[in-house]
C-alpha cells in the first residue's frame, strides 16, 4: 500500500510538471505585416512590418517601405510587443507552496553569494508555462533568504532545462538590507506597532565586515581560493550587479552611503516602497529601482491609499530608471499579472509608453541585457508577441502568436486546457 501511495504521488507530480515541448529553432524568415508595433523604447510604428530571421529582428519599418519575407502573418488591427521581462522572480524555484519538496528558493545560511539559483530552476514548471499567454517571456530567477541570498540568472521561458533556458548567467547578487524597525504581532492583529530594531547597527557592522573581507580577497594575490569571496569579485570589478532588497527611507539612504563607501558601480534597489521620499538622492546616485508590486496596499497608515499605484509615476518623474517586479504574497502565480501592474500605473497618471518601458526596455537595461532584449529593434532577439488589443489591459491582452528567439511557442497552459475542457462540457462556444 505504501509503495502504491508513493507511486501515485510521483505520477501526480510528474503530471503537474510536464510542459509543452519547446519550440524548434526558427527555420525560415517570418514577417508580421500591418501591425501596430510598440517598440518598447517609447516609439510606436503604425501599420508596420517586422521581419526576423535566425532568431534575430532584421526589419522594423512602415509596411510600405519593405517587402515581406518567408512566412507572412497578416496582423492588421493587432499589436506587437517585445516580450515582457519579470525581474526578481522565484519562478521555477517553487511549484506548490503547500508541498515543501517543491520549494527550493531559499538556502540555509546568512552570507551566500556563491549559491546559484539557476541550477534549481525547473524549466518544466506549470507556473512558468502560465506566464506566456500574458506575454511574460523572460525572467530573472532570484534566490530568497539570508542576508545575502545568492546569485540570480536570467532565463527565457521555453526550454528543456535550465542550461537551455539561460540568456545571461549569474547577472547579480541579491542582498536583503537590515530593517531599521520591525512590526510586532501578526498581520491580523489590530494593535500592531512598529518597533525599533535594536540590532540594526550590529547588522550593518556585519555587512561591512563581510564586504571588507570580500574586497580584501579581490585585491589580494593570495591563491588560497575561497568560494564565498570568489563569488563577490564581480561586484568590485563591475561584472555583476548588487540587487539590494530595501524599502524604508532611512535604509535607502544608508544603502546609498554604503554604495559610495565601497565604490560599487552597479547597484539596484529592489522594492523601494519609500523610494519616493528620497527620490532626489537616488537619482543623484544613478541607482535604478525595481519597484514593488503595484497591486499592493500602503505600508503606513499615513500613506495615500493609492500610493503603490502612483509610485511608478512619482519615481519616473524624478528621472529614475524604473522597472516593475512582482514579489510578495503568491508571487509566482501573480507574476503573470506583470502587464496589468503597468496598466494600473497608466490609470494613475503614468504615460503608457513609459509604463511599457518599465516591463521591457527599462528592465532590460537594469538587468544588463538591453543589447539583445527589451525592444523591437534590428539585431535584437525576436522575443515578441502579437496581441489582439492593448497588452497592458486585461481585456485587450489576448495573444495570437508568441516567439522566443524566433521560435514560435505554444500559448497553451494548464489553465487554457481546463478552460476549453469545461467550456465544452457545458457546450459554451470557445473563441479561438
Amino acid at each position: 500500500m505504501k509503495y502504491l501511495f508513493s507511486l501515485l504521488i510521483t505520477f501526480t507530480i510528474f503530471n503537474l510538471c510536464a510542459q509543452q515541448t519547446p519550440a524548434p529553432e526558427q527555420s525560415q524568415p517570418i514577417s508580421i505585416v500591418g501591425v501596430t508595433a510598440h517598440i518598447g523604447n517609447g516609439e510606436v510604428v503604425e501599420n508596420a512590418i517586422i521581419v526576423f530571421e535566425n532568431g534575430k529582428i532584421t526589419q522594423v519599418s512602415d509596411v510600405n517601405k519593405a517587402q515581406p519575407k518567408g512566412k507572412v502573418i497578416q496582423a492588421e488591427g493587432k499589436h506587437v510587443y517585445p516580450g515582457f521581462i519579470a525581474p526578481n522572480s522565484t519562478l521555477g524555484l517553487a511549484e506548490i507552496d503547500a508541498v515543501r519538496a517543491t520549494r527550493d528558493e531559499d538556502e540555509i545560511g546568512t552570507f551566500l553569494p556563491h549559491i546559484r539559483s539557476v541550477i534549481a530552476y525547473n524549466a518544466e514548471s506549470k507556473i512558468v508555462e502560465s506566464m506566456r499567454p500574458n506575454g511574460v517571456l523572460m525572467g530573472q530567477i532570484t534566490p530568497r533568504g539570508g542576508r545575502i541570498s545568492g546569485t540570480s540568472s536570467i532565463v527565457q521561458f521555453d526550454a528543456w532545462n535550465w542550461e537551455d533556458a539561460i540568456v545571461k548567467a549569474d547577472d547579480g547578487i541579491h542582498m536583503n538590507w537590515p530593517r531599521s524597525f520591525s512590526r510586532s504581532g501578526n498581520w491580523y492583529d489590530t494593535d500592531r506597532r512598529y518597533e525599533i530594531n535594536k540590532n540594526y547597527t550590529k547588522q550593518l557592522d556585519e555587512l561591512h565586515t563581510f564586504f571588507d573581507k570580500s574586497k580584501a580577497y579581490y585585491q589580494s594575490d593570495d591563491f588560497n581560493r575561497n568560494t564565498v569571496y570568489e563569488a563577490m569579485k564581480g561586484l568590485f570589478n563591475g561584472e555583476k550587479t548588487l540587487f539590494v532588497h530595501v524599502d524604508a527611507e532611512k535604509e535607502v539612504l544608508d544603502l546609498l552611503a554604503f554604495k559610495a563607501e565601497y565604490n560599487l558601480e552597479n547597484v539596484v534597489i529592489v522594492g523601494g516602497a519609500e523610494a519616493h521620499r528620497v527620490a532626489n538622492e537616488i537619482n543623484a546616485a544613478n541607482v535604478p529601482v525595481l519597484l514593488q508590486r503595484v497591486h499592493s496596499t500602503p505600508n503606513f497608515e499615513g500613506d495615500d491609499y493609492d500610493l503603490p499605484y502612483k509610485l511608478p509615476k512619482l519615481l519616473s518623474d524624478k528621472g529614475i530608471l524604473v522597472g516593475l517586479e512582482s514579489s510578495g504574497q503568491m508571487e509566482r502565480m501573480n507574476t503573470r499579472n506583470l502587464p496589468f501592474y503597468a496598466g494600473t500605473a497608466v490609470a494613475y497618471g503614468l504615460d503608457k509608453k513609459e509604463a511599457l518601458k518599465m516591463i521591457t526596455l527599462n528592465t532590460a537595461k537594469i538587468l544588463g541585457i538591453d543589447d539583445f532584449a527589451g525592444s523591437l529593434e534590428i539585431g535584437k532577439d525576436a522575443t515578441l508577441f502579437i496581441s489582439e488589443g492593448d497588452a497592458l489591459d486585461m481585456q485587450g491582452n489576448r495573444l495570437t502568436h508568441a516567439f522566443i528567439q524566433g521560435g514560435e511557442i505554444s500559448l497553451e497552459s494548464h489553465q487554457t486546457e481546463l478552460y476549453k475542457r469545461y467550456s465544452n462540457k457545458y457546450n459554451h462556444k470557445i473563441d479561438e
